[in-house]
């Protein structure tokens, strides 16, 4: 006779923010090992949005909102990229009137609203015992404030930018790497069939590890990042510097897209913010592209400069997962269960120093996780040291130690 497993109580799981390869792994991985011991699991959609829809109310039509997750379903979906379940930037305690849904408009009259009194009633009505969020610092600083309120938390890091507090590694970065420094090599032909600078503007709000490993990889001469303000002049004259060293008469700069010139500021293509403050930014390689083309002449013998200008944006978090993006998800969900079945909670899932481990989750809100200019950034040459790489994590500038 097979042994049946005693019900264990039930887990949620969300994903926050923007997509990455590497979310579905980290689903499928969770549900498995949740399913094995014992746990019911239900994955939230659309992040914190599915929680602030739910209907509580059993005769309520809830499947755009949530859904159970088995074996079969999850392992369709876990080699592939982005999130099945789907993903918002919603802030649960930052909805405007015109998003509430329609059974909270007798309730909330303001234009900003805070409805985490019904995110806790929604997860008193689905019977959640553990709440798995995955996300970058804005989708786990809610998670922190559930926490706060009594929730059992533990959350996983996502974001390819690199940048969650805490932990050398988040879901997505190392795809968002390969492909930046694959799309680069790629757009070489291009700018050394036409003797051009190539400026490639890349993901980095407030960190630039997107711009510095790629750079450091070799897929670039020279990156700009947020940390630093770069002087223009400068760069120009590095990039025509670099251009006359290579047999092929071209040079390559990455962008941040947080990058900002001397003096001025971030660049963004709206000044609509999301429920978390943010601006969508876009913009700064057009603004560089312009100014390298009418500087370089200057450095060029009076001949200005072509450039190709590309942004990779959504192309490097779409499409399959790599291969660490396809392991360290594994990890990090089997890390969740293992501390679900020791009964603790509150905490984040971390890749620290090359180990697998655990912090206070609340540390996503105690600091913030940005590149070590002063020993990481050559601010002379406007690209990364080349040094002292004994004894770095795998990723050298993503430790915070």
């Amino acid at each position: 006779m097979a042994s049946v497993k005693k019900h264990k109580g039930k887990i949620a799981i969300l994903t926050g923010g923007g997509d990455v390869p590497g979310l579905n792994p980290a689903i499928r991985a969770i549900t498995i090992r949740a399913k094995r011991e014992g746990y019911d699991v239900i994955g939230i959609r659309r992040g914190w949005g599915g929680l602030v829809d739910i209907i509580p109310n059993k005769k309520a039509d809830n499947s755009n909102n949530y859904t159970e997750l088995t074996e079969t379903l999850v392992n369709k979906v876990g080699r592939t990229g982005g999130t099945f379940l789907h993903t918002s930037r919603t802030n649960p305690q930052r909805i405007p009137k015109q998003y509430l849904p329609e059974h909270l408009r007798d309730y909330y009259k303001d234009e900003i609203n805070d409805v985490t009194k019904h995110v806790l009633e929604n997860l008193e009505f689905l019977g959640i015992d553990y709440l798995i969020p995955i996300g970058g610092d804005d989708t786990l600083s809610y998670a922190v404030r559930l926490m706060q309120e009594g929730v059992k938390v533990i959350g996983i890091p996502k974001t390819m930018d690199n940048d969650v507090p805490g932990t050398d590694y988040c879901i997505g970065f190392s795809t968002c790497v390969t492909r930046t420094i694959n799309l680069t090599n790629q757009l070489r032909t291009t700018a050394g069939s036409h003797e051009r600078f190539l400026v490639i503007e890349v993901f980095g709000r407030y960190a630039g590890f997107t711009a510095m490993l790629p750079t450091m990889a070799g897929a670039a001469n020279r990156c700009v990042i947020p940390e630093y303000e770069f002087d223009i002049e400068h760069l120009t004259q590095l990039m025509v510097e670099d251009r006359y060293k290579n047999p092929s008469n071209y040079s390559v700069v990455l962008i941040s897209e947080g990058a900002r010139f001397k003096g001025g500021d971030m660049i963004f293509e709206s000044h609509e913010k999301d429920m978390f403050g943010h601006k969508k930014l876009g913009g700064i390689g057009d603004l560089v592209s312009k100014a390298l083309k009418e500087l370089s002449a200057k450095y060029n013998k009076g001949r200005p400069i072509q450039v190709v200008n590309q942004k990779l944006g959504y192309l490097v978090r779409s499409g399959d997962p790599d291969a660490i993006d396809s392991i360290v998800p594994m990890a990090f969900g089997n890390l969740a269960l293992d501390l679900i079945l020791k009964g603790l909670h509150g905490r984040l899932v971390v890749l620290k120093n090359g180990r697998y481990d655990n912090v206070p989750i609340d540390v996503v809100a105690s600091t913030k996780k940005v590149v070590d200019v002063e020993k990481f950034y050559n601010k002379e040459r406007l690209r990364p040291y080349y040094k002292s790489f004994e004894l770095q994590p795998l990723f050298v500038m993503t430790s915070e130690v």
